[in-house]
């Protein structure tokens, strides 16, 4: 299918304004940046309720934030109810709670579902392994604290969107205080260490680009740790049994493809891949970008549908 051409006026007026070449920008002009475009693509889901949560524990208190559903599922009224813990994407560099905040609300909207996003820490500030030790930490709360935030930490969904896939499919992958009842990654980072066929024909001009890649991992490995480490690039961990059952999509245009593919067949393979959708003429992060490309919304409707399922 050819590029939808809501995306591909995006990426027209991407091309105009004359993006910065990531090889030599700044980390500061990397998280500016997707803070612009995130506001550009920005479309507001309600919600009933919004409420700022700050974790203990650790080097610093962890800023999260808790979404309440306008129209809660009938998952949500039964006890326990489900719950959704979202880490947002951004390279491991940029991105936070703001910046994410439209997908948040609609994941929230779309299952029903009472929804946790984790504000975790960024590189280089705080490299590897400091997110994937915050995500720990939440997990740990979660197991403590999940009904005093109005789920049950047993029927746990975590889900995460490009680089916060990478933390949610390391994370789900090791051994968790309590069982994930679902994974769900969207568009996720799954393969730092080969150039898939996709990586390689949509190296650039499609939004996230190879060198925008490149200039994240610089600032999220620390010296010592290769990039085909399976906590760096999960799509080469040894063995993919005991995962959680798993959502996936990902879109056409997205250097990502393939390995999320890749990645599903592996699922698959040991009975741990449910449901997998590649969103024909999309490019990355799409679904984060409602107000310029209105497919967003029917995809996120769609991942809704499919926690709910899942968890009936």
């Amino acid at each position: 299918m050819p590029l939808d051409p809501h995306a591909q006026r995006f990426l027209r007026a991407l091309a105009i304004g004359g993006r910065a070449d990531m090889r030599a920008a700044s980390v500061e002009a990397r998280r500016e940046g997707l803070a612009r475009l995130m506001q550009m693509g920005r479309e507001e889901y309600p919600v009933a309720e919004i409420r700022e949560i700050s974790l203990p524990g650790g080097p610093q208190p962890l800023a999260a934030r808790l979404y309440v559903p306008t129209e809660p599922s009938s998952l949500s009224t039964s006890a326990p109810a489900p719950g959704i813990l979202y880490l947002h994407g951004g390279g491991l560099v940029a991105g936070n709670l703001d910046t994410h905040e439209p997908i948040a609300r609609a994941l929230c909207r779309y299952s029903g579902l009472r929804l946790l996003s984790l504000g975790y820490r960024l590189a280089p500030e705080a490299p590897f392994p400091s997110a994937l030790e915050d995500v720990r930490r939440t997990l740990e709360y979660l197991a403590r604290q999940a009904p005093s935030l109005g789920f049950a930490s047993y029927r746990l969904v975590l889900c995460g969107d490009s680089a916060g896939g990478t933390l949610a499919a390391v994370s789900a992958a090791a051994p968790t205080p309590m069982p994930l009842a679902l994974l769900v990654l969207l568009c996720p980072i799954l393969d730092y260490a080969n150039r898939s066929a996709s990586r390689r024909e949509l190296a650039s001009g499609y939004f996230l680009d190879e060198a925008t890649l490149e200039h994240d991992l610089e600032h999220y490995l620390p010296p010592g740790i290769g990039r085909e480490d399976p906590r760096i690039s999960p799509l080469l961990a040894s063995t993919l049994a005991g995962m959680p059952r798993t959502v996936l999509h990902t879109a056409e245009f997205d250097p990502l493809r393939d390995e999320a593919l890749d990645y599903f067949k592996r699922l698959e393979a040991v009975g741990a891949g449910l449901s997998y959708t590649c969103h024909p003429g999309m490019i990355h992060l799409f679904y984060g970008l409602g107000a310029v490309i209105p497919r967003a919304r029917e995809a996120l409707e769609q991942v809704g549908r499919e926690i709910r399922a899942a968890l009936e």
